[in-house]
């Protein structure tokens, strides 16, 4: 390069730079694929070529805190105002990233936790034929050393602000990673910080950023460590959440055994078929499956929206475009998050069946089978969550007639609901609409089945019905 070239091109004045490190804990099982088509599963995950250790890439990562940021500020615009990430693709002529996201490696060897889906026909309710499917996930409880580095030219308040944002989402465990982060996968949080800060405009602190453990991993000992990167980076967001998004959360209780296959025995004495667990705190427990209880809500939502009309471009716009039934449809992510949830205070059993021939009214040969589903008490609850981006109002009254359905034990899920399993009765929910910076509560409770309902402002969830009728009728 030219001595002309190198006098007239972009320099990057660098004033200061900010090292900030995390320990990133997955609290659901998370599925970091490698795209590897020659692996016995179909979603491998992705692991360090050296050690047998989960990767997770500083691009995913910069990804996610790239989207958060953005809906923070921004809400429903589809624009971006932020330079924290560096130019948009569109634009030719855009800066570099200020802020450096390093690859992470998980602290312990994997642990991998093995599922199978498959997806459901929802007029027939039998699965479709080669649709199913298996994945590796990392265990709930894997930890990540993560790293950043901030390098500050100017406009240093706005861009400590949208880091410490963008942080926050993280620390808050409002940012899913992985793929399937919107059925319940990837949800984690950070519960450690470490901030060093280095002015470059002083001889002794670019000696100390000079001589920093650039090569260490995870965090330092013998620094201090922050709960809050706020508090860590010395700073207030006062930047409101501009997200307009509803929250139903929701605690259930079982009306009648629950079965939802599990991909793997726990041993070879197994029954044939058991209940889905998946570990927490260092032990197996049962769960609901985000794709499982997302599926079921799906086939729900059409059959009331053909019953109550002809629009039904409304279940892709909730659920996400099935673009395998029709090909001119374009991919479509869900604006439905919807959480795993575990199931306490359950009791294992072992049920034995047996198939019967329907000519002869006799028993099949060599069809007896166990299965293991988990039964109820008083004490059992599992607490769902789902929250919907963006809603519009007929589509929070979907949303308030499926969790209906559920409440009343006429949406049962999981397998073998023909034979009277899967159903919930619900105890207790809460629902917060945030839209347009205002905020509105809902409550319903119910202390058992044979006692009354109760909902505060009835009348006003009742407009949310109404309006999901005239926008399917219209």
């Amino acid at each position: 390069m030219s001595s002309e070239r190198l006098q007239n091109r972009n320099q990057r004045h660098i004033i200061e730079r900010i090292i900030v490190k995390g320990t990133l804990v997955l609290d659901t099982p998370t599925c970091l694929g490698s795209g590897d088509a020659d692996s016995d599963t179909d979603l491998v995950l992705l692991r360090d070529s050296i050690e047998d250790k989960a990767l997770l890439m500083g691009s995913s990562i910069a990804g996610a805190l790239r989207n958060y940021l953005r809906e923070y500020q921004n809400g429903s615009e589809n624009t971006e105002k932020s330079q924290l990430f560096g130019g948009q693709r569109s634009d030719e002529e855009g800066e570099q990233s200020p802020l450096i996201v390093s690859d992470a490696l998980s602290i312990e060897h994997i642990k991998v936790e093995l599922r199978d889906g498959v997806k459901i026909n929802s007029t027939t309710r039998t699965a479709e034929h080669g649709a199913k499917y298996d994945l590796e996930l990392l265990e709930a409880g894997t930890k990540f050393d993560l790293c950043f580095e901030l390098l500050i030219e100017n406009h240093r308040e706005q861009l400590v602000r949208e880091l410490a944002i963008a942080l926050q989402g993280l620390e808050c465990g409002e940012i899913h990673i992985g793929m399937k982060k919107r059925r319940g996968f990837g949800r984690c949080h950070v519960e450690k910080w470490q901030v060093w800060q280095f002015d470059l405009q002083k001889f002794d602190e670019r000696l100390a950023w000079l001589t920093f453990e650039h090569w260490s991993i995870g965090l330092l000992p013998n620094y201090p460590t922050h709960d809050s990167i706020a508090t860590a980076l010395n700073i207030s967001i006062n930047e409101e959440d501009k997200r307009d998004r509803l929250t139903i959360q929701a605690i259930f209780t079982l009306a009648s055994p629950l079965l939802i296959r599990s991909g793997q025995a726990s041993t070879d004495k197994a029954p044939d078929v058991v209940h889905l667990k998946s570990k927490r705190d260092g032990e197996l427990k049962p769960v609901l499956s985000g794709t499982s209880l997302a599926g079921v809500l799906r086939h729900r939502a059409e059959r009331i929206v053909n019953t109550l009309g002809k629009n039904i471009n409304i279940i892709d716009e909730i659920f996400g475009s099935d673009i395998s039934k029709d090909k001119s449809k374009k991919a479509k992510a869900s604006r439905l998050v919807v959480d795993e949830s575990v199931i306490t205070e359950t009791t294992d059993l072992v049920q034995n069946r047996i198939a019967i021939d329907r000519f002869t009214g006799g028993a099949l040969h060599g069809a007896l089978f166990e299965e293991q589903p988990i039964f109820g008490s008083d004490q059992t609850e599992l607490k769902l969550r789902l929250e919907l981006r963006e809603p519009d109002n007929h589509e929070i009254g979907l949303l308030l007639l499926l969790i209906k359905d559920l409440w009343t034990g006429d949406l049962p899920v999981g397998g073998t609901s023909s034979i009277g399993r899967g159903r919930l009765q619900g105890k207790e929910a809460k629902i917060t609409l945030r839209k347009l910076q205002k905020t509105t509560i809902w409550t319903i409770s119910q202390a058992s089945k044979d006692e009354p309902l109760s909902v505060n402002d009835a009348a006003s969830l009742e407009k949310f019905v109404a309006a999901l009728n005239e926008e399917i009728a219209a």
